[in-house]
């Protein structure tokens, strides 16, 4: 299919949001580690062929000790993390947290990488920060419920996680293909996850559906999404690509509310609306004077 920058944004956005409805739907019968494994597992199988047809393989030889830390920080434990808060706040309300990655991502780029932070910037992390503690302190799950304080721990650690995995990928693999940082993380990932998951394997089988829920969740929500995430940056560059952050969470919203009948409540929307606001701002997203 011929690449159109807007049409994969959208694709990308209801394939991430959908990934949160699919953890929710797997990890109640497999548990949240075999969950993680099996996620990226399926991912690597989808990923490494491909990165074999393009003629980069040796690139995993090459880079092998950072994809695996790239593999432990963005994929094994934020995927571990999401896993064990979907069993108790809804797919919408992770999902909003997750959207607080680049205010992560950028405060650790500026602590360990010097990278300068303008004053518009410096009020976007405020703002979105704000919006996060705000989340926390409110710790409702979509159904007028507190979340337990574990929970809301592990949705805040997982965007923790991604933003400095993007520091040291940035730091120790720019010269690496993108597509060869996508299949060599999911690979280092099954591979870290692989002990861990095998020792808390469900007692019980998981059904047919379960299984399906679950390839679904590494080769759609993982393995096609990352295709199409580093085909978005070359064909329209990191900053377009990023834009998926402000989607993610309607489409997670969405699917929810849809398939799982999850209540939308208002400080939800208010927190949803502060964070990405925060997030605009700090990324450079959003124009201003």
């Amino acid at each position: 299919m011929k690449p159109h920058p807007a049409r994969d944004l959208l694709v990308l956005a209801a394939l991430w949001g959908a990934s949160f409805l699919f953890m929710r739907v797997t990890v109640p019968e497999f548990g949240p580690l075999p969950m993680a494994a099996l996620r990226v597992a399926g991912a690597a199988a989808l990923l490494v062929p491909l990165l074999h047809l393009q003629g980069k393989l040796s690139s995993l030889r090459t880079h092998w000790r950072a994809l695996l830390v790239v593999g432990l920080t963005n994929s094994a434990l934020p995927f571990a993390l999401f896993g064990y808060a979907s069993l108790h706040v809804t797919a919408g309300l992770a999902a909003i947290f997750n959207a607080a990655t680049p205010l992560f991502g950028a405060t650790i780029a500026w602590l360990w990488l010097g990278e300068a932070l303008g004053a518009w910037r410096i009020v976007g992390l405020a703002i979105g920060f704000i919006g996060v503690a705000g989340m926390a302190w409110v710790r409702t799950d979509g159904a007028g419920a507190s979340a337990p304080t574990l929970a809301i721990a592990a949705c805040l650690a997982a965007p923790v996680l991604y933003g400095l995995s993007a520091s040291i990928t940035r730091r120790h693999l720019a010269s690496a293909p993108p597509m060869a940082v996508a299949a060599g993380s999911q690979l280092g990932a099954a591979l870290v996850l692989a002990v861990p998951a095998a020792l808390n394997w469900p007692s019980t089988t998981p059904g047919a559906s379960a299984w399906l829920h679950l390839a679904a969740l590494a080769v759609l929500c993982t393995g096609l999404a990352y295709v199409l995430y580093f085909r978005l940056i070359a064909q329209a560059g990191p900053a377009y690509a990023m834009t998926v952050t402000y989607l993610l969470p309607a489409f997670a919203i969405g699917w929810g509310a849809i398939f799982l009948r999850e209540a939308v409540t208002w400080p939800m929307l208010a927190g949803c609306a502060v964070i990405l606001l925060g997030t605009a701002l700090a990324t450079g997203m959003l124009p201003r004077r």
